[in-house]
């Protein structure tokens, strides 16, 4: 039960709170101009409260702050805990979809551009993100005339370099061939400087420069070569004409568009840089938490924001609605950007038709999302709710962990903690095992081991401060095993041994028939094959497997790949890849002379000469 803190121990003063619940968790945080005024608004009755806010308040159990020097700080400070803890009550911006980008390798000594998703990755620039993966391919496809630099991936540059002969690209004037020389460092970096300049939206320079040299090949009589130039320019041309142009040459602006309803918010943002749109992504906020209007904005640049875009800070961004304290966000994103930031709604004109454009982007993704997670977001509660009816439990299970063994003839022992949060797969939260005391074939002691390192972490970590805890420091509602009545017997031996038998409920999952065993039970519980619930139970127990499995074969091929060139002190993996690469393969490396190996510049004498003494073992 939540207490109220003394009256006048809650200072006046900008900062962030963090509510826990009875296990250390944060479960909400938040910011405020007065922590005082801000935290005093919980404790009122309920009835008073948003429903969602009134759901936090009951979970938890106790309320900390953190006090700053002034908003922008305590904004600063949110943003690092949500992050840090990833609070059940505080909204969450999820990417709509995983949006790719055009990507420059421009860290290799060979920059490629390339589609890339994901993570982002040093020594890269990015451009983006674009809504289909075909329009960059496209677009990329037309500029490689005027911008020849190579695509291909570096293990087919090894082997054409090798050959000494370059691909098709070459003969089609899509590809410089770098791999055969046919380009030097010098020009090959201006070709990528050219092509970066032209991605950033300055696409004039690149115009006037082919016109230029187009006209002086003309003039010279080289007819061939104009002729090339001329259809290079026909080509930047047409890739310029594709780019959607909503403003003046020195507009850089953020626009955003958002439909939303009382659950959730749908949000569009299109990136102008140079009065071009050069880019567009779309998030799903789960409004977990009461957000009006002018609040929902203020969320939306939290979460856009937190980190520096692909394409920069803009100067200006254009909202639907001007959040709370607009002065707070613009002195934040100024200090962000190191120059003025305006956020503005616009009343007329190009821009005020151009946020009409981006709103009826996330209008129709907002219907689109609401048709499929209407049927998703069902079926996911109906599966709790029944697991909870099937299998008894207190309460429906939010968070359950599943686990499974993988070996080869009772070599590389593993296994794998899955979970599932909401009935969704928390793959942040995953672990793996590397078994240390399994003796040969043995299911049971294996399944023994990895329950008793997982669940003795969690008491330890009950007697710490919560600061001082572990990635074991949640229990689950549901502990699920892959198995029968012994892995049953197992898991229930390792939780009376620890104390947890009547605080964990456990169950398992026969593969045979879908059967559940439950403890103290002699009859399995037969769930209908058409359940929910059984098909939750299910994607658990395949998902643990092919955790256990990939782990299983990865140690198992890194086991089969050792290298005589490993272990070698002061040889580590970049070095061995670049010393097999100078010197022709792992043959030619082991039959070097010493003094071939201290030639090379880059490859220390002490090192030089533990690879020739390694190499003369037999």
């Amino acid at each position: 039960m939540l207490q109220r803190p003394p009256a006048g121990s809650i200072p006046d003063t900008p900062g962030s709170y963090q509510f826990k619940d009875a296990d250390g968790r944060v479960i909400y945080v938040g910011k405020a101009r007065s922590l005082r005024q801000r935290l005093s608004n919980y404790f009122q009755n309920p009835l008073n409260l948003h429903p969602r806010t009134a759901a936090m308040v009951a979970a938890a159990h106790s309320v900390e702050w953190i006090q700053v020097r002034n908003e922008v700080e305590a904004l600063m400070l949110e943003f690092s805990l949500i992050k840090e803890h990833r609070p059940r009550f505080n909204v969450r911006l999820v990417d709509d979809k995983s949006y790719p980008y055009l990507a420059v390798t421009v860290g290799d000594r060979w920059p490629r551009p390339m589609v890339m998703r994901g993570a982002k990755k040093k020594g890269v620039r990015y451009f983006g993100p674009y809504a289909h993966a075909y329009a960059i391919r496209e677009t990329l496809d037309q500029l490689l005339r005027t911008f020849p630099v190579r695509t291909c991936r570096d293990g087919k540059f090894d082997r054409h370099a090798k050959l000494g002969k370059p691909c098709l690209l070459f003969h089609i004037e899509k590809c410089s061939a770098p791999c055969v020389g046919e380009i030097d460092e010098a020009a090959y970096g201006r070709l990528v400087d050219e092509l970066l300049q032209f991605l950033e939206g300055d696409t004039d320079a690149v115009i006037d420069r082919l016109e230029a040299e187009m006209r002086a090949a003309a003039a010279d009589l080289e007819f061939e070569r104009a002729a090339r130039l001329r259809d290079r320019l026909a080509t930047v041309r047409k890739a310029v004409e594709k780019q959607q142009i909503v403003g003046s040459r020195n507009e850089d602006i953020d626009v955003i568009g958002i439909a939303d309803d009382d659950l959730e918010a749908a949000v569009q943002v299109f990136t102008v840089r140079k009065g071009r749109v050069v880019g567009r992504q779309g998030f799903i906020i789960d409004k977990v938490e009461e957000l009006t209007g002018d609040r929902l904005i203020g969320v939306v640049l939290e979460g856009l924001y937190d980190e520096e875009p692909v394409q920069g800070y803009p100067k200006m961004v254009l909202v639907p609605e001007l959040p709370d304290d607009v002065e707070l966000y613009e002195e934040w994103l100024a200090s962000e950007r190191g120059t003025r930031v305006e956020i503005r709604v616009p009343q007329r004109g190009d821009r005020k038709e151009f946020m009409g454009t981006v709103t009826q982007n996330a209008t129709e993704e907002f219907t689109r999302h609401r048709l499929r997670r209407a049927s998703d977001l069902n079926a996911r509660s109906r599966a709790l709710e029944e697991l909870q009816q099937w299998l008894e439990l207190p309460a429906a299970p939010l968070r359950i962990e599943c686990y499974d063994n993988s070996h080869l003839s009772g070599t590389d022992y593993v296994s794998s903690m899955v979970v599932f949060e909401d009935g969704l797969a928390a793959k942040g939260q995953y672990r793996r095992f590397k078994l240390r005391w399994v003796p040969d074939n043995d299911d049971f002691a294996a399944m023994e081991e990895v329950l008793t390192r997982r669940l003795t972490s969690y008491v330890e970590d009950q007697a710490k401060p919560v600061s001082e805890r572990g990635k074991f420091q949640y229990p689950p509602q549901l502990l699920m095993v892959d198995g029968g009545k012994g892995q049953l017997g197992v898991a229930v031996r390792v939780l009376e041994q620890l104390g947890l038998r009547h605080q964990i409920p456990v169950c398992a999952l026969a593969k045979q028939f879908e059967e559940v065993y439950l403890p103290d039970r002699s009859e399995p519980v037969r769930i209908p094959r058409q359940s929910e619930a059984l098909y939750l139970l299910q994607r658990l127990r395949d998902e643990s497997h092919r955790f256990a499995i990939s782990y299983q074969r990865q140690l198992r091929n890194k086991r089969m790949t050792v290298s005589w060139l490993d272990g070698i002190t002061g040889l580590g993996p970049t070095r061995r890849t670049r010393l097999i690469r100078e010197l022709g393969g792992s043959k030619a490396v082991r039959i070097a002379s010493l003094d071939s190996l201290k030639q090379l510049s880059w490859l220390p004498d002490t090192v030089a000469e533990a690879v020739y003494e390694r190499a003369r073992r037999p």
